[in-house]
Order: structure tokens, then C-alpha cells, then sequence
């Protein structure tokens, strides 16, 4: 064992469980992304490389990697998460929204141990349990926030980490491979994140930023990610609306403008068709939650 690992001091900043049967996931984290596949199967593109996933595997995205999920089996895609800070910062401590910002574009050195190992594993059926036991104790602790849960959670979040580190000794390196065109890809979907809000963007004004022909990046969303360019833009603006939603201090007029959508009826419908539900009662749903 390194010597460092003695010193870890994980500060757990968000836990949660997602279900999907798309797209899921943000295109980038600032701090690390531990997620269990609890049902399903999914590519994830992770900097340029491609790797297969499937329940029981543990992925380990380490601070500022770029990365996609997508959903690839019949069945939603339930994926357990905790994002959390390798070492506690009181600065650090005080982010509990996941927006980047200027302060946020650079990993601590600290933070990126872990960066030179494989980022999926698989788990043994036995630890697949206990993995979960552990999680859902985790995940109740976090909503609930009793007194001494900081404790609680830094705790488990280091037993999580064991089970990604046992997975690294017990099996080959997952080898994933590469994607294709990968270099364009990364420029449009940055592009996209950057200048989502505006709504006169088009697959002609990211092809031309990214500098190849709008029909050759259109194949190559196609091709390598199964979707369409303007289908990654529309999940974009609905996951920056679900943000706002849950924040729960702005109108969905206001939301829908801010996100890039031209009115509310083709926000409600766009809303409705990705995440099945109407905004709101999206809103509705998670207003017990929200942080005060």
C-alpha cells in the first residue's frame, strides 16, 4: 500500500442514485466520480477511450477527465454515484454544487492519486452485496445529515475505495478502446457546454467551431456515441435545466430561456421526453430535498 493512502481523508460532496435509459452522466467533474453499475449495461467514453460496462462494475473517474455515458441494454440504466474530494480542503468543502467555475478548472496534485490506475473494475458477487449495503447506508446518512455524518460518510467512502482498489489486484486492466475521432467529438460537446444557452446554435455553428464539415461530425456522433448532434445538445440544455430546478429559486419561463430553449411549450415537451416526466413535477419531486 502507498505510503499516502494513510493520509485520505475523503470529503463526500454528493451521493446519489441514477436511473436512465439514454444518456447519463456530465461531461466534466471537478472532483471524483465513484459510480457502482447497479443494473444495465452503458459505454463510457472516458478520454478518448471506450470502455463496456455492466452490473457489478465500479468506475473511478478521477477530477477533470472528460467523459460520456450512454445506455446500451434494454433495461434502465441504474447507476449508484458519490462524488467526493480525495483529501478535505475547507475551501473545497464549501462546493456543494457541481458548476464549474474559474476557481474549479485545475486539479490539486493531491487529488489526482488514483489517476494512473485503471478506471473500471469488476467487483466478485459477495463484495457486489456488501458494496450495496454499504452505498444505501451511505446514501440515507447523506440525505438525512444527522450529527457526526461528515464522519460517517468519509468512513464509507473509504470502504467503497477498497473495493475499487481490491478489484485493480484481482483481475487484468479493463482495456477499452479507442474512439474514433475522438479530438472533434471532445471540441463539439465543449463547445456545446460553453454555449448551450444560445439558441441559435446549430449543428452548422458547431461543426464550423470544431473545423470539419457538419456531415462528417454528424457520422461521427452517429458512429461513436449513437445519437445525433442535436440529440447531446438537447440532453445538455435539460440536465442545465434540472440544475436550476433544483435550486428551486427561478420560474421555468426563466429556466427555459436560460438554458437555450426558444419557449416554454418546446422546453415542457423536450423535458417530458427525456426524463418522462413533466418540469413541473420534476420540481415538485425534489423540493422536499433541495438544500436550504
Amino acid at each position: 500500500m502507498e505510503d499516502w493512502m494513510n493520509e485520505l481523508s475523503p470529503w463526500v460532496r454528493v451521493v446519489k442514485i441514477h436511473k436512465s435509459v439514454s444518456l447519463a452522466g456530465e461531461w466534466l467533474d471537478y472532483d471524483h466520480v465513484y459510480t457502482y453499475i447497479e443494473q444495465g449495461e452503458a459505454e463510457f467514453f472516458m478520454g478518448g477511450i471506450t470502455y463496456q460496462v455492466k452490473e457489478g462494475d465500479v468506475i473511478l473517474m478521477p477530477p477533470f477527465l472528460t467523459h460520456l455515458i450512454r445506455a446500451t441494454s434494454d433495461a434502465p440504466l441504474i447507476q449508484y454515484i458519490v462524488h467526493f474530494d480525495l483529501f478535505y480542503e475547507n475551501e473545497r468543502s464549501r462546493w456543494h454544487d457541481q458548476g464549474m467555475t474559474a476557481a474549479r478548472r485545475s486539479p490539486a496534485p493531491m487529488e489526482m492519486k488514483f489517476s494512473s490506475l485503471s478506471p473500471v473494475v469488476h467487483v466478485a458477487l459477495p463484495e457486489q452485496i456488501e458494496l450495496k449495503r454499504r452505498f444505501l447506508i451511505l446514501h440515507k446518512e447523506f440525505l438525512d445529515q444527522k450529527p457526526g455524518f461528515t464522519l460517517l460518510t468519509k468512513a464509507i467512502c473509504l470502504e467503497l475505495l477498497v473495493f475499487f482498489l481490491r478489484g485493480q489486484a484481482g483481475a487484468a486492466v479493463r482495456e477499452g478502446r479507442v474512439t474514433k475521432g475522438w479530438v472533434f467529438i471532445e471540441k463539439a460537446i465543449t463547445y456545446m457546454h460553453e454555449n448551450y444557452a444560445n439558441i441559435e446554435l446549430s449543428n452548422g455553428t458547431i461543426s464550423r467551431h470544431v473545423g470539419i464539415s457538419t456531415n462528417h461530425l454528424s457520422f461521427l456522433f452517429k458512429d461513436q456515441l449513437g445519437m445525433t448532434i442535436h440529440k447531446y445538445l438537447t440532453h445538455t440544455r435539460i440536465e442545465q435545466a434540472k440544475i436550476r430546478m433544483m435550486a428551486g429559486d427561478l420560474t421555468l419561463t426563466a429556466i427555459a430561456d436560460q438554458v437555450g430553449f426558444s419557449s416554454i411549450y418546446l422546453f415542457s415537451r423536450s423535458f417530458k421526453a427525456h426524463v418522462g416526466v413533466m418540469p413541473s413535477l420534476f420540481m415538485a419531486m425534489n423540493a422536499d430535498i433541495r438544500k436550504p
